[in-house]
């Protein structure tokens, strides 16, 4: 038994126009899912008016008051009616929709707030008195004269009134007020020369400030550093690295993190595009694959980065929020950011994160620290007056014992056995000078494991089985870049059947395939040959391996599944053939592995992206015995 559709009466349908009202509504819907889009509409505009300073305030989390002030160019009196209009803008004359050079173009944000909420703008033009105009559910006021010395503030109250089904879907204050600080973190990041002010004045009166970035001065990597180390903090701009690089009319600059400052998620990632902030995925994949050999999978890189290009080489009108881009040539973009990334990385070297150091050091507990009976550590004592050298060289001879020459002295004693921690080249005098060298020169090894290294101004802890393995996985790597992948024919090839669609595909990076020893080829119709896998794959099943390929292609664009089945291998031989843990090292192995990781890219961080080394100032070190 056939079931009528309940949409569809017995009468034929009329098409009927939409009210001006609803059809805002409509539009709201799409531009303004929460208060932080409504935030990030505002705060764009200022930008496109050539604002150098704002002040945003909300209340509630921005429910019941969004408030955007701006010192840009303003708008005059006459035109605050048709700014409230629907594809009403100054940005674009709409005949080039690819040549867009501001953040906003359609028209649509100021009207779509007016439908849902009740907003008012102030607002005044050079050479013109301010005025004001306000609109509640879509109905636009008469415009009035306002007192206002520059600029345009916009106040927006009771945002979802007009719609309140929309209010249920809402989060909490709190969650609603870091989701605009994040925005405003985001639009502060892409404009460093313009300074933001974020005020929370839930309750009244001045409220408390919750975010402030100043203004910045220089050159523009002198800027977004500054910029970036006040809203990401101190400890990304120590361990990050700058990247400058371009390929095509694609030009790619920001900070990337080094791989031993990862985080747990991708919350510390932040891609701009012409300076529009963007959650774009091909470039979120791209990150993620630049750093692919150097992170495990449940670690993800911390990085700001922008890519700025002629607007005809991308476009930003594929998204109601214009959050996601589509590039002309998506490999490019792609390619770029991935190539860039892995060259600054390895020209970082032998560097690790200063935040390694932080961690041992607050792992380090000193003597008379011992817990208390309820597991607390103890309170540390310290003598608040200190002797001078003089008076303590008076008092231990006053209180030495009698001397005793049959048995030998302390001094004796500690001369014979100082820096017997264990064998070292410094012995015989032919050793490195700690200051000759970033990672210095090995004093003894601890429970053949841990080689100790004196630095010029303190002191090195290396994990001898990871920083060989990173070593010895570099050098696969090159010698397979120099000699290419062996391939292995297969006796009988294997036919994958495929649709035509997929079977183009894949056949486009056949080339790129058969570089790394997969070697494909047309069967007709649909169909695939495998001839050759790589040999060091041993026995693969290379239909699942075809299938798994295309995924990837569907998903990014590319496939770097191969290459990083291959070097997983290579990670693996690397691990079985390094220094195992629990060998003795003599003082010259010791000493040649510290200057072979000094010379090695990447050797910071062992294939899993775990540190290889740690390094201690003597200040920290001195702190934990109280001697500052």
């Amino acid at each position: 038994m056939l079931k009528t559709d309940p949409n569809i009466g017995e009468k034929r349908p009329v098409i009927r126009q939409l009210d001006e009202g609803a059809i805002n509504r409509i539009a709201a819907g799409e531009v303004v899912e929460r208060p932080a889009s409504a935030v990030k509409e505002l705060v764009e505009n200022a930008l496109d008016a050539g604002a150098r300073r704002i002040e945003v305030a909300i209340a509630d989390g921005g429910k019941t008051l969004i408030r955007v002030s701006d010192d840009g160019c303003g708008i005059a009196g006459g035109d605050l009616p048709l700014a409230l209009s629907r594809h009403a803008t100054s940005k674009i004359d709409g005949s080039d929709l690819l040549n867009i050079h501001s953040f906003g173009f359609r028209g649509e944000a100021l009207p779509s707030l007016g439908a849902v909420g009740r907003l008012s703008i102030t607002s005044r033009a050079a050479g013109e008195d301010a005025a004001a105009v306000s609109v509640t559910g879509g109905r636009i006021g008469p415009v009035k004269p306002a007192a206002l010395s520059r600029g345009t503030i916009v106040e927006l109250r009771d945002l979802f009134h007009a719609t309140p089904a929309r209010l249920k879907f809402m989060r909490s204050d709190r969650a609603e007020a870091q989701a605009v600080m994040d925005v405003v973190k985001r639009l502060a990041m892409a404009e460093p020369f313009a300074g933001f002010t974020l005020r929370d004045v839930t309750g009244g009166g001045e409220g408390r400030v919750s975010f402030r970035a100043e203004a910045e001065t220089g050159d523009m990597f002198d800027a977004l550093q500054g910029r970036l180390g006040r809203i990401l903090g101190r400890e990304f701009a120590e361990n990050s690295i700058a990247v400058d690089a371009e390929r095509e009319g694609l030009h790619l600059t920001g900070y990337a993190a080094l791989p031993t400052y990862s985080r747990g998620s991708g919350v510390a990632q932040y891609l701009f595009v012409n300076g529009r902030p963007v959650r774009d995925k091909l470039l979120i994949g791209a990150l993620r694959g630049a750093y692919a050999d150097f992170l495990s999978r449940d670690r993800h890189p911390a990085a700001a980065l922008f890519i700025d290009c002629d607007p005809q080489l991308v476009d930003v009108n594929v998204h109601p929020a214009k959050s996601e881009v589509r590039f002309r040539d998506p490999g490019l973009a792609r390619g770029l950011i991935v190539s860039a990334l892995r060259h600054a990385l390895a020209e970082a070297g032998h560097r690790a994160s200063s935040t390694v150091a932080g961690a041992a050091l607050g792992a380090f507990r000193p003597g008379g620290m011992e817990p208390d009976a309820a597991g607390h550590p103890g309170a540390r004592v310290y003598q608040m007056d200190r002797p001078s050298g003089a008076a303590r060289g008076a008092g231990y001879a006053m209180q030495a014992p009698a001397p005793q020459p049959e048995a030998p002295g302390f001094a004796e004693a500690a001369a014979a056995l100082s820096g017997r921690i264990g064998e070292t080249a410094a012995e015989d005098g032919n050793g490195p000078e700690p200051g000759d060298h970033p990672l210095g020169a090995a004093r003894g090894q601890v429970h053949e494991n841990y080689i100790v290294a004196q630095t010029r101004d303190g002191m090195v802890i290396v994990d001898q089985h990871a920083a060989h393995e990173r070593l010895v996985y570099e050098k696969l790597k090159r010698q397979m870049a120099e000699r290419g992948v062996a391939a292995q024919a297969l006796l009988i090839p294997e036919i994958v059947e495929l649709s035509e669609g997929d079977c183009a595909r894949l056949l486009a990076v056949a080339g790129d395939l058969a570089r790394l020893g997969l070697t494909v080829e047309p069967f007709g119709g649909g169909a695939v040959a495998v001839r050759e896998t790589p040999a060091i794959l041993g026995e693969v099943d290379a239909q699942a391996m075809v299938r798994d390929i295309l995924d990837e292609l569907d998903d990014a664009g590319e496939s770097a599944l191969v290459q990083a089945r291959i070097e997983s291998i290579l990670s693996r031989v690397a691990c079985h053939g390094s220094v195992r843990s629990g060998r003795r090292m003599r003082a010259e192995e010791m000493n040649a592995l510290l200057r072979e990781m000094e010379a090695t890219p990447h050797s910071g961080q062992c294939n899993h992206g775990r540190p290889t080394y740690v390094e201690l100032k003597l200040a920290d070190i001195e702190r934990l015995f109280g001697r500052t």
